[in-house]
């Protein structure tokens, strides 16, 4: 196994895990719509998101649940599978694909076991929220973040080299 392999699974493995540990503690810890302040800008919150990004299809009967968690084991397996085609100098690639594993398991497992993605940070700013999320939804922006510009990177590359 190549090391973009192992550091990959071993980020999926930490980033699962961390994000299982915080919603947990939030679930534990605060009562669902509860809000504790952190700053003038951050705050702790017990939501729960039963769509996708941004609430998309919350409201929908149901069927949403299935769907999304198809979707993502669907994702997963295709990560899963890009990860086999990696060479031993795409550390970086390994990593984003290591990163957006993680955040979708993380999501699915709520969504199989509990039906709802739990979200507990909000971002807000003088009235102004963004919708609250999880250490699985950052490590998913992170990560499509990474190889957007890797990509974009690649391909600058290979355009210098063809001229």
């Amino acid at each position: 196994m190549t090391r973009p392999r192992i550091w990959a699974l071993g980020l999926a493995t930490f980033v699962l895990i961390l994000d299982q540990l915080t919603k947990y503690a939030v679930r534990e810890g605060l009562r669902l719509g509860e809000r504790v302040d952190v700053s003038a800008f951050f705050a702790l919150v017990h939501a729960e998101n039963r769509g996708a990004a941004f609430s998309f299809l919350a409201d929908a009967a149901g069927w949403q649940r299935w769907f999304f968690l198809a979707l993502a084991l669907a994702f997963a397996l295709w990560v899963l599978r890009e990860l086999r085609s990696l060479r031993e100098d795409q550390m970086a690639l390994g990593l984003a694909y290591g990163a957006l594993l993680g955040g979708a398991l993380g999501n699915a497992l709520d969504r199989g076991l509990a039906g709802a993605v739990t979200d507990f940070l909000l971002v807000h700013w003088q009235g102004h929220y963004f919708p609250a999320f999880n250490v699985a939804d950052s490590a998913l922006t992170l990560a499509v973040g990474a190889l957007l510009l890797g990509w974009w990177q690649d391909e600058q590359r290979q355009k210098k080299e063809s001229s």
